[in-house]
């Protein structure tokens, strides 16, 4: 404890041992072909990075390397919104279809309508994604296609099933239609017109960044998948409110410095931001065990994982980023922050002879209409449960997989024909049972 009675914040973690967990997680579990960790502390900053801008090993990964920070942009929407509200261009619970163009329709239950608030500490009552998203044309690149016209159709037609108000569910619609929103009221250029200016200008964040300057180009990451193959970029259209930013260590570092200061150019944003709902406010930075709040949130797109989070109290944050689909940097982030907070454990993939996969391939029956199938593609195997995508499984050995992008593992029994007879799900503390069918 501190001589005025308040936590004292633990120690922060050495950066010999940062960079030792960095190896483990990119050389030892292949967990990324990349990753890159930052720290501060009253302003001192460590940067850590270990691995390669892609999977060719053309380029280190440095603090300016640019990654796609996915739904970390939600904090920068957020914060304009705030911006907009504290200057009296928008109201915290006006409308959105106040800002949208006369004639378009925004559902509304039981007689609630979707406020910007609602939107933005997503209580609007919108699913994830909209059903028109058409992800099924555009895999690679989801949200690329998805104009204004589109979301207006959607907006137009779809029935909520929850009151806005009511009831929390993570949105990438509701933010993207947020900050399409408020770019119409500011009449501004684009999303990152309008962030730059109020955010991101301010504190000189000059490589955050939508649209890739040229200056630039040459510390790009590329994405990779869970088999650490590359996949395309994404980008973003009228949704780009949700997700659409790029950055680097160093920004992110510097914007985590002024969520901690109590004087920076975005000081003013703060407060609302973390103010509970029923007082008045967003409801983003949730309480912290030891006091005060802590501000963070996590970023993922098909090639890409982020985190930041910092603790204002302990002038405190950290940033986390890797150019892999899988999720090795939140608890990573989190355990640099306090190292009180375990880590994750994850297993290592090691080799088998491919020709084993022969006695697995098949269709497991779990209950009526949820079937496993296990097929096996260019030496590598794949598990699809039901319409969901197929996941690559890593051998643990010849009979036991596991999963790189979801907690989970799989076991299969041998039967009297030397092929498997049942396939063992796995997860969240439980076991579930699929008897070979095919």
């Amino acid at each position: 404890m501190s001589k005025n009675g308040s936590f004292a914040p633990p120690p922060t973690v050495p950066a010999d041992l940062a960079r030792r967990m960095l190896v483990e997680r990119v050389d030892d579990r292949r967990l990324s072909v990349g990753m890159a960790i930052g720290t501060t502390e009253n302003k001192r900053q460590q940067v850590v990075s270990h691995g390669y801008r892609d999977a060719r090993a053309q380029g280190r990964i440095n603090e300016n390397t640019i990654f796609e920070i996915g739904s970390i942009t939600k904090l920068f929407t957020a914060m304009l919104l705030v911006d907009m509200a504290n200057r009296s261009e928008v109201g915290l619970d006006e409308p959105v279809a106040e800002l949208l163009p006369a004639g378009t329709r925004v559902p509304s239950r039981n007689g609630k309508v979707i406020t910007l608030r609602d939107l933005a500490s997503h209580y609007s009552g919108l699913p994830r994604v909209p059903t028109n998203l058409g992800r099924e044309d555009h895999p690679d690149d989801p949200y690329a296609c998805y104009t204004a016209e589109d979301l207006y159709q959607f907006l137009a037609t779809h029935e909520l099933i929850r009151t806005p108000g009511d009831t929390f569910e993570y949105s990438n619609l509701g933010v993207g239609l947020l900050g399409h929103s408020l770019v119409l009221r500011a009449n501004a250029r684009d999303h990152e017109t309008l962030i730059r200016s109020r955010i991101l200008g301010p504190l000189r964040m000059d490589d955050t960044v939508i649209a890739i300057p040229s200056r630039l180009t040459d510390n790009v990451a590329s994405g990779h998948d869970d088999s650490l193959d590359p996949v395309s970029n994404w980008n973003f259209d009228v949704l780009a409110a949700a997700g659409a930013f790029r950055s680097n260590v160093s920004d992110l570092l510097r914007f985590m410095d002024a969520l901690c200061e109590g004087h920076s150019p975005i000081s003013s944003m703060i407060g609302p931001l973390t103010t509970p709902r029923s007082q008045g406010g967003l409801e983003l930075g949730p309480p912290h065990p030891d006091g005060g709040i802590a501000i963070s949130h996590s970023g993922g797109t098909g090639g890409f994982r982020s985190f930041v989070r910092c603790i204002p109290e302990w002038k405190r944050g950290v940033a986390v980023l890797s150019n892999t689909c899988i999720d090795a940097v939140v608890d990573l982030g989190v355990h640099l922050l306090d190292q009180r907070c375990g880590l994750n454990w994850y297993r290592k993939e090691v080799a088998v002879e491919p020709s084993c996969f022969a006695r697995v391939v098949g269709r497991y029956r779990l209950r009526p209409n949820w079937e496993f199938e296990v097929t096996s593609v260019a030496e590598r195997l794949y598990i699809r449960l039901a319409d969901q995508p197929a996941l690559r499984a890593f051998p643990i050995s010849e009979w036991h997989f596991f999963y790189k992008c979801v907690g989970a593992q799989v076991t299969f029994e041998p039967g009297e024909d030397g092929r498997a007879a049942r396939l063992i799900l796995h997860q969240n503390s439980t076991d579930q049972i699929a008897e070979r069918i095919e």
